[in-house]
């Protein structure tokens, strides 16, 4: 019988010791990984209700999805709202992205817009990316394509194959930067070793319109980029 099930009120939240409740974490992902969902639910529950914030995250992406308990936006908001205010930035995406979608709450751009902005600042590269799309739509925050770029090369020099993608279709327009085949072709290139299959076409289809040394130099600066954290 689980741990969890024994520890309430205020002796859960004050007597775990914090390697225990990592243990228990590790748990309720290793449920939620095999898709034993309803396990994970149990186990994950009564951490988020005594404040962790990483467990009200997981408790809000179930009821957002229908994992392990019945879909219910609105909870998901509620758990999401309760791990963001702790500063976690997962949450502050997703609650952003519910604001941004209306899904359990009023739509509400300005909102979505402040929400993913804190993840970003945090350095989730999802939310640096969902942020250069927000300046890129002008939805929430005033239109600005430098603003987007900004972000974008935020998450896309982390590894986000979004963001490299976006960089690299900017490039190409010279949209916010100044128009560089080059680095569009490196950005396309690293967003397809990252798995996207739309970057490697439009590599592909930008190739027909560049210098062989163009292409040369793309392809050594594509090698010599690395990952910043």
């Amino acid at each position: 019988m689980l741990i969890a099930r024994f520890l309430t009120g205020v002796a859960f939240a004050v007597l775990l010791p914090s390697a225990l409740r990592a243990e228990i974490l590790d748990n309720g992902a290793a449920a939620y990984n095999r898709k034993d969902y309803a396990t994970a639910f149990e186990i994950l529950r009564p951490l988020a209700e005594h404040g962790a914030a990483v467990a009200q995250y997981d408790v809000g992406a179930m009821y957002e999805y229908g994992n392990g308990v019945a879909q219910d936006y609105a909870e998901a908001m509620k758990w999401f709202h309760r791990a963001a205010d702790q500063g976690y930035a997962r949450a502050q995406q997703s609650l952003g992205l519910m604001y941004l979608q209306g899904v359990g709450v009023a739509q509400n751009d300005v909102a979505a817009a402040r929400w993913i902005r804190k993840a970003a600042d945090q350095g989730d590269a999802a939310a640096q990316t969902g942020l250069g799309e927000l300046y890129l739509g002008g939805r929430g925050v005033a239109r600005n394509d430098a603003e987007a770029i900004r972000w974008y090369r935020k998450a896309a020099d982390q590894g986000d194959a979004s963001a490299q993608n976006r960089l690299g279709a900017m490039y190409v327009r010279g949209q916010g930067v100044a128009r560089d085949f080059a680095l569009a072709h490196m950005w396309f290139s690293l967003a397809a070793a990252n798995g996207m299959g739309a970057a490697a076409k439009a590599r592909d289809r930008l190739e027909a319109q560049m210098t062989p040394d163009q292409i040369a130099e793309a392809q050594r600066l594509a090698r010599e980029w690395k990952p910043k954290r």
